[in-house]
Protein backbone atom coordinates (compact mmCIF):
# COMPACT_ATOMS: atom_id res chain seq x y z
CA UNK A 1 0.00 0.00 0.00
CA UNK A 2 1.40 3.31 -1.06
CA UNK A 3 2.34 5.81 1.90
CA UNK A 4 0.37 8.77 1.74
CA UNK A 5 3.65 10.64 1.98
CA UNK A 6 3.90 9.30 -1.95
CA UNK A 7 0.22 9.90 -2.61
CA UNK A 8 -0.27 12.87 -5.07
CA UNK A 9 -3.87 13.88 -6.76
CA UNK A 10 -4.79 13.82 -10.37
CA UNK A 11 -4.90 17.08 -11.68
CA UNK A 12 -8.75 17.39 -11.47
CA UNK A 13 -8.13 16.23 -7.65
CA UNK A 14 -5.68 19.46 -7.38
CA UNK A 15 -8.38 21.55 -8.53
CA UNK A 16 -10.75 20.11 -6.31
CA UNK A 17 -8.74 19.96 -3.43
CA UNK A 18 -7.58 23.50 -3.66
CA UNK A 19 -11.86 24.82 -4.48
CA UNK A 20 -12.65 22.99 -0.84
CA UNK A 21 -11.29 25.74 1.49
CA UNK A 22 -12.46 28.73 -0.84
CA UNK A 23 -16.20 26.41 -0.90
CA UNK A 24 -16.24 26.45 3.13
CA UNK A 25 -15.16 30.11 3.53
CA UNK A 26 -17.99 30.76 1.54
CA UNK A 27 -20.67 28.79 2.62
CA UNK A 28 -19.09 29.81 6.07
CA UNK A 29 -19.96 33.87 4.93
CA UNK A 30 -23.50 32.97 3.57
CA UNK A 31 -24.53 31.35 6.88
CA UNK A 32 -23.11 34.03 8.90
CA UNK A 33 -24.67 36.84 7.03
CA UNK A 34 -28.20 35.61 6.55
CA UNK A 35 -28.22 35.04 10.52
CA UNK A 36 -27.42 38.61 11.42
CA UNK A 37 -29.35 40.08 8.62
CA UNK A 38 -32.69 37.86 10.15
CA UNK A 39 -31.82 39.42 13.14
CA UNK A 40 -31.08 42.79 12.19
CA UNK A 41 -31.67 43.37 8.07
CA UNK A 42 -29.92 46.62 7.72
CA UNK A 43 -26.48 45.47 9.02
CA UNK A 44 -23.75 46.71 7.48
CA UNK A 45 -21.11 44.14 8.85
CA UNK A 46 -22.00 40.79 7.06
CA UNK A 47 -24.18 42.32 3.68
CA UNK A 48 -25.87 39.83 1.85
CA UNK A 49 -24.17 38.70 -1.45
CA UNK A 50 -26.72 40.04 -3.21
CA UNK A 51 -25.56 43.62 -1.83
CA UNK A 52 -21.94 43.07 -2.49
CA UNK A 53 -22.89 42.16 -6.63
CA UNK A 54 -24.93 45.57 -6.92
CA UNK A 55 -22.53 47.07 -5.28
CA UNK A 56 -19.77 45.42 -7.53
CA UNK A 57 -22.38 46.39 -10.62
CA UNK A 58 -21.64 50.20 -9.57
CA UNK A 59 -18.33 50.10 -9.17
CA UNK A 60 -17.33 47.98 -12.38
CA UNK A 61 -20.10 48.67 -14.39
CA UNK A 62 -21.51 52.21 -14.14
CA UNK A 63 -19.34 55.35 -14.83
CA UNK A 64 -19.14 57.56 -11.62
CA UNK A 65 -21.34 60.76 -11.88
CA UNK A 66 -18.78 62.83 -10.29
CA UNK A 67 -15.92 62.25 -12.95
CA UNK A 68 -17.70 59.75 -15.19
CA UNK A 69 -15.03 56.95 -14.34
CA UNK A 70 -15.28 53.48 -13.96
CA UNK A 71 -13.94 53.56 -10.92
CA UNK A 72 -12.55 49.53 -10.03
CA UNK A 73 -10.77 50.44 -13.44
CA UNK A 74 -9.60 53.60 -12.65
CA UNK A 75 -8.55 52.26 -8.92
CA UNK A 76 -7.10 49.29 -10.56
CA UNK A 77 -5.36 50.88 -13.02
CA UNK A 78 -3.72 53.15 -10.69
CA UNK A 79 -2.29 50.91 -8.11
CA UNK A 80 -1.14 48.49 -11.08
CA UNK A 81 0.93 51.18 -12.25
CA UNK A 82 2.05 51.88 -8.91
CA UNK A 83 2.90 48.44 -8.05
CA UNK A 84 4.44 47.78 -11.16
CA UNK A 85 6.53 50.80 -11.19
CA UNK A 86 8.13 49.97 -8.21
CA UNK A 87 8.83 46.24 -8.91
CA UNK A 88 10.56 46.28 -11.67
CA UNK A 89 12.76 49.19 -9.91
CA UNK A 90 13.75 47.29 -6.97
CA UNK A 91 14.07 44.08 -9.29
CA UNK A 92 16.64 46.08 -11.59
CA UNK A 93 18.40 47.51 -8.59
CA UNK A 94 18.46 44.07 -6.33
CA UNK A 95 19.86 42.38 -9.46
CA UNK A 96 22.99 44.84 -10.03
CA UNK A 97 23.69 45.28 -6.29
CA UNK A 98 23.06 42.02 -5.65
CA UNK A 99 25.28 40.10 -7.51
CA UNK A 100 27.87 42.96 -6.69
CA UNK A 101 27.45 41.98 -3.72
CA UNK A 102 27.87 38.58 -3.91
CA UNK A 103 30.34 38.39 -6.25
CA UNK A 104 33.28 41.22 -5.49
CA UNK A 105 34.30 40.96 -1.99
CA UNK A 106 35.41 44.69 -1.80
CA UNK A 107 31.56 45.74 -2.96
CA UNK A 108 30.41 42.70 -0.46
CA UNK A 109 32.35 44.39 2.68
CA UNK A 110 31.49 48.66 1.85
CA UNK A 111 27.49 47.63 0.98
CA UNK A 112 26.34 45.02 3.20
CA UNK A 113 26.21 46.88 5.89
CA UNK A 114 24.16 50.01 5.05
CA UNK A 115 21.83 47.26 3.03
CA UNK A 116 21.49 45.25 6.32
CA UNK A 117 20.56 48.86 7.93
CA UNK A 118 18.48 49.53 5.65
CA UNK A 119 16.32 46.13 5.81
CA UNK A 120 15.75 46.99 9.17
CA UNK A 121 13.81 49.97 9.18
CA UNK A 122 10.15 49.82 8.88
CA UNK A 123 9.07 51.37 5.62
CA UNK A 124 5.92 52.86 6.83
CA UNK A 125 7.84 54.42 9.75
CA UNK A 126 9.63 56.56 7.45
CA UNK A 127 6.51 57.20 5.03
CA UNK A 128 5.85 60.58 6.58
CA UNK A 129 10.01 61.65 5.70
CA UNK A 130 8.82 60.41 1.77
CA UNK A 131 6.05 62.93 1.60
CA UNK A 132 8.10 65.32 2.52
CA UNK A 133 11.37 64.68 0.84
CA UNK A 134 8.94 63.54 -2.46
CA UNK A 135 5.95 65.40 -1.73
CA UNK A 136 2.36 63.46 -2.53
CA UNK A 137 2.68 62.41 -5.60
CA UNK A 138 3.28 59.50 -7.17
CA UNK A 139 6.78 59.19 -6.55
CA UNK A 140 6.63 59.13 -2.85
CA UNK A 141 4.13 56.31 -3.10
CA UNK A 142 6.64 54.21 -5.68
CA UNK A 143 9.68 55.40 -3.32
CA UNK A 144 7.69 53.67 -0.35
CA UNK A 145 7.37 50.48 -2.13
CA UNK A 146 10.57 50.66 -3.51
CA UNK A 147 12.63 51.02 0.00
CA UNK A 148 10.08 48.43 1.54
CA UNK A 149 11.29 45.49 -0.54
CA UNK A 150 14.69 45.86 -2.55
CA UNK A 151 16.95 45.60 0.73
CA UNK A 152 15.20 42.03 0.77
CA UNK A 153 15.64 41.06 -2.45
CA UNK A 154 19.21 42.42 -2.56
CA UNK A 155 19.90 40.17 0.60
CA UNK A 156 18.02 37.44 -1.13
CA UNK A 157 20.19 37.60 -4.52
CA UNK A 158 23.81 38.05 -2.35
CA UNK A 159 22.53 35.02 -1.10
CA UNK A 160 21.72 32.87 -3.93
CA UNK A 161 25.21 34.25 -5.42
CA UNK A 162 27.13 33.15 -1.97
CA UNK A 163 25.45 29.76 -2.60
CA UNK A 164 26.77 29.12 -6.32
CA UNK A 165 29.52 26.20 -6.24
CA UNK A 166 32.39 27.75 -6.27
CA UNK A 167 33.94 24.82 -8.52
CA UNK A 168 31.52 27.34 -11.54
CA UNK A 169 33.38 30.56 -10.70
CA UNK A 170 36.80 28.50 -10.68
CA UNK A 171 36.07 26.96 -13.86
CA UNK A 172 35.01 29.96 -15.77
CA UNK A 173 38.75 31.79 -14.25
CA UNK A 174 40.42 28.65 -15.28
CA UNK A 175 39.23 29.22 -19.08
CA UNK A 176 40.08 32.66 -19.21
CA UNK A 177 36.98 34.76 -18.26
CA UNK A 178 37.31 38.05 -16.50
CA UNK A 179 35.06 39.36 -13.99
CA UNK A 180 32.92 40.90 -16.21
CA UNK A 181 32.06 37.84 -18.18
CA UNK A 182 31.65 35.48 -14.62
CA UNK A 183 28.88 37.81 -13.91
CA UNK A 184 27.25 37.78 -16.89
CA UNK A 185 27.96 33.96 -18.45
CA UNK A 186 28.34 32.36 -15.26
CA UNK A 187 26.63 34.36 -12.69
CA UNK A 188 23.35 35.93 -14.65
CA UNK A 189 21.93 32.84 -15.80
CA UNK A 190 21.84 31.52 -12.68
CA UNK A 191 20.39 34.19 -10.87
CA UNK A 192 17.98 35.56 -12.67
CA UNK A 193 15.09 32.57 -12.05
CA UNK A 194 16.08 33.06 -8.16
CA UNK A 195 15.16 36.66 -8.55
CA UNK A 196 12.38 36.33 -10.06
CA UNK A 197 11.26 33.70 -6.74
CA UNK A 198 12.13 36.61 -4.62
CA UNK A 199 10.04 38.61 -6.29
CA UNK A 200 7.17 36.29 -6.02
CA UNK A 201 7.95 36.12 -1.85
CA UNK A 202 7.56 39.65 -1.93
CA UNK A 203 5.06 40.78 -3.73
CA UNK A 204 2.56 40.25 -0.37
CA UNK A 205 4.46 43.30 1.30
CA UNK A 206 4.69 45.54 -2.17
CA UNK A 207 1.25 45.43 -1.90
CA UNK A 208 0.78 46.04 2.30
CA UNK A 209 3.14 49.31 1.46
CA UNK A 210 1.11 50.40 -1.93
CA UNK A 211 -2.07 49.98 0.43
CA UNK A 212 -0.76 51.78 3.19
CA UNK A 213 0.62 54.64 0.98
CA UNK A 214 -2.49 55.14 -0.59
CA UNK A 215 -4.68 55.06 2.29
CA UNK A 216 -2.66 58.59 3.52
CA UNK A 217 -2.46 60.43 0.64
CA UNK A 218 -4.42 59.46 -3.09
CA UNK A 219 -7.05 60.18 -5.01
CA UNK A 220 -7.29 57.17 -6.69
CA UNK A 221 -6.47 53.61 -5.81
CA UNK A 222 -7.49 50.12 -4.63
CA UNK A 223 -6.23 51.05 -0.93
CA UNK A 224 -7.56 54.58 -1.02
CA UNK A 225 -11.27 53.39 -2.16
CA UNK A 226 -10.91 51.17 0.99
CA UNK A 227 -10.07 53.27 3.46
CA UNK A 228 -12.65 56.39 1.57
CA UNK A 229 -15.60 54.38 2.36
CA UNK A 230 -14.64 52.41 5.55
CA UNK A 231 -16.19 55.76 7.50
CA UNK A 232 -19.25 54.46 6.09
CA UNK A 233 -18.77 51.24 7.11
CA UNK A 234 -19.56 50.62 3.68
CA UNK A 235 -17.99 46.45 3.59
CA UNK A 236 -20.80 45.82 0.38
CA UNK A 237 -17.53 48.23 -1.16
CA UNK A 238 -14.62 46.77 1.46
CA UNK A 239 -15.41 43.09 1.26
CA UNK A 240 -15.19 42.77 -2.98
CA UNK A 241 -11.89 45.46 -3.16
CA UNK A 242 -9.73 42.98 -1.21
CA UNK A 243 -11.08 40.12 -2.93
CA UNK A 244 -9.89 41.91 -6.34
CA UNK A 245 -6.73 42.82 -4.55
CA UNK A 246 -6.39 39.26 -3.68
CA UNK A 247 -7.16 38.16 -7.23
CA UNK A 248 -4.65 40.44 -8.46
CA UNK A 249 -1.92 39.24 -6.06
CA UNK A 250 -2.70 35.64 -6.79
CA UNK A 251 -2.61 36.27 -11.11
CA UNK A 252 0.61 38.58 -10.62
CA UNK A 253 2.28 35.35 -8.79
CA UNK A 254 0.79 32.78 -11.52
CA UNK A 255 2.51 35.06 -14.36
CA UNK A 256 5.93 35.16 -12.40
CA UNK A 257 5.44 31.66 -12.18
CA UNK A 258 4.69 30.50 -15.46
CA UNK A 259 7.40 33.68 -16.68
CA UNK A 260 10.08 31.74 -14.17
CA UNK A 261 8.98 27.81 -16.09
CA UNK A 262 9.04 28.96 -19.88
CA UNK A 263 12.41 31.64 -19.62
CA UNK A 264 14.42 28.90 -17.66
CA UNK A 265 12.63 25.66 -18.06
CA UNK A 266 16.14 23.98 -16.48
CA UNK A 267 15.37 25.63 -13.24
CA UNK A 268 12.28 23.52 -13.08
CA UNK A 269 13.84 20.34 -13.12
CA UNK A 270 16.90 21.18 -11.04
CA UNK A 271 14.33 21.98 -8.27
CA UNK A 272 12.67 18.39 -8.94
CA UNK A 273 9.31 19.76 -9.41
CA UNK A 274 8.47 17.18 -12.30
CA UNK A 275 5.34 15.82 -10.32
Amino acid sequence: MKRLINQYPSRIGKVLLGLIPFILVIGLYAYASHERLAVNPNDKLMPAFSTIMDAVHKMAFEPSKRTGEYLLLADTTASLTRLGTAVLISALISLVVGILVGVIPKARFGLSPIVTAISLIPPLAILPILFIVFGLGELSKVMLIVLGITPFLIRDVQLRVMELPEELIIKAQTLGANSWQVITRVVLPQILPKLIDALRLSMGSAWLFLIAAEAISSTEGLGYRIFLVRRYLSMDIILPYVVWITILAFAMDYLLRKLSISVFPWQKLAKGDGK
